[in-house]
């Protein structure tokens, strides 16, 4: 595991569980952002893992991401890269806030090993807000 104030080489390969509705709705949002193109994103359910930086079973408890020089990120910190990836610089200056930065080191593999039995209303509308206004501002780009 790298510091957190490394350098993140793009583009970075992303390998998340698509089957989960949190997870998806993430990438998904990442993904409408990704207008640089700095972003990857595998579904280790369906996509190819023989390049995949860990076995299936490593991929489905927590997020992975690779750099372009091979480097390996997980968890908050593949998610913080990937805000970087975006120009979303600001999310993760907050999550590495003092503190926060522990917290969510902390709550990230209990978040991810209950993922699919959290509350769905919830996330699917906080995530699907996010949509929402990522795919306006996207068509106005366009």
């Amino acid at each position: 595991m790298t510091t957190a104030n490394s350098a993140t080489h793009f583009p970075m390969t992303i390998y998340y569980d698509a089957s989960c509705r949190f997870c998806n709705a993430e990438m998904t949002n990442l993904m409408l952002r990704n207008e640089a193109g700095k972003l990857i994103f595998i579904d280790a359910n369906s996509g190819d893992l023989s390049k995949a930086p860990a076995p299936y079973d490593a991929l489905m408890r927590a997020i992975h991401g690779v750099g372009a020089d091979g480097t390996v990120y997980t968890g908050v910190d593949c998610l913080t890269r990937a805000y970087l990836g975006i120009g979303w610089a600001w999310v993760p200056q907050l999550i590495n806030l003092p503190g926060l930065a522990t917290a969510a080191r902390k709550l990230y593999p209990v978040i991810a090993r209950n993922r699919h039995r959290l509350p769905q209303a919830p996330v699917a509308w906080v995530f699907e807000m996010a949509l929402r206004r990522a795919a306006r501002h996207h068509a106005k780009q366009a």
